[in-house]
């Protein structure tokens, strides 16, 4: 797909230094100078704007340039089996946010792991929301910390800030079972936690985009959790 992009732009520019074309005006303007210059060695990073919403707070850092061949090639599914392990998903979180509790944290990264594998979800996705919704612990919105709501269940605006669970074993867990919702219609395997597990309409969203004006409003709000899952293996592969 991505040869055919360039074979498409390159004809484009081609066409553009032989022919002339008409603005809206019926006047002539030249197209010799695209707008995007296309080559095999990009020397240059496209910077993606990518709107923060206001109840999410992120590293100072978080927004990053990326190229052309940083965009995924491929769908994430939620379903699957995340390629971190629980230590580096911690150091990666702690990383983003220093102020953090490290022993919380490494709690944390452990429940989502294990959490995720009864399931069948992929703890790198769903680890990587979290970050997403909680602005890397943060926090700072709608949901609080002691909350132990990791996902903004149920936090629809002003006098509904969300759930709250007991235990963040216990939030993680409601967490992975409302993707699990999204992302199959097969039964849980444990208990159920998530008291909206009955609201989400079962395998509507196999894949990370699907989440996008479902679970949050935000239509760029899968692109934020990729940007995560990229920052993430960028970090775990140094």
């Amino acid at each position: 797909m991505r040869h055919f992009v360039y074979f498409f732009l390159l004809c484009t520019i081609a066409q553009a230094e032989t022919q002339p074309s008409r603005n809206f005006d019926g006047k002539l303007f030249d197209l010799a100078k695209p707008v995007l210059a296309v080559s095999d060695n990009v020397s240059e990073k496209q910077v993606i704007d990518i709107p923060v919403a206001e109840d999410v707070v992120f590293p100072a850092e978080f927004l990053f340039a990326v190229t052309i061949q940083d965009l995924p090639a491929a769908p994430w599914f939620i379903v699957g089996k995340g390629e971190s392990k629980a230590e580096q998903l911690a150091y990666f979180l702690l990383n983003e946010n220093n102020s953090a509790d490290p022993g919380f944290v490494e709690a944390l990264a452990a429940f989502y792991v294990t959490e995720a594998e009864i399931e069948g979800i992929n703890h790198d996705v769903a680890f990587a929301q979290m970050c997403l919704e909680t602005g890397f612990l943060r926090f700072g919105g709608l949901v609080s910390a002691e909350m132990n709501n990791f996902c903004g269940l149920g936090a629809i605006g002003p006098g509904e800030n969300g759930l709250w669970f007991s235990t963040a074993e216990l939030g993680v867990r409601a967490h992975i079972q409302h993707l699990k919702a999204y992302a199959n219609e097969e039964p849980l395997i444990g208990e159920l936690i998530d008291p909206r597990f009955r609201f989400v309409r079962r395998g509507s969203s196999p894949i990370l985009q699907g989440l996008s004006g479902t679970w949050a409003a935000d239509k760029m709000y899968a692109d934020k959790i990729e940007l995560i899952l990229d920052r993430l293996f960028r970090f775990t592969d140094q």
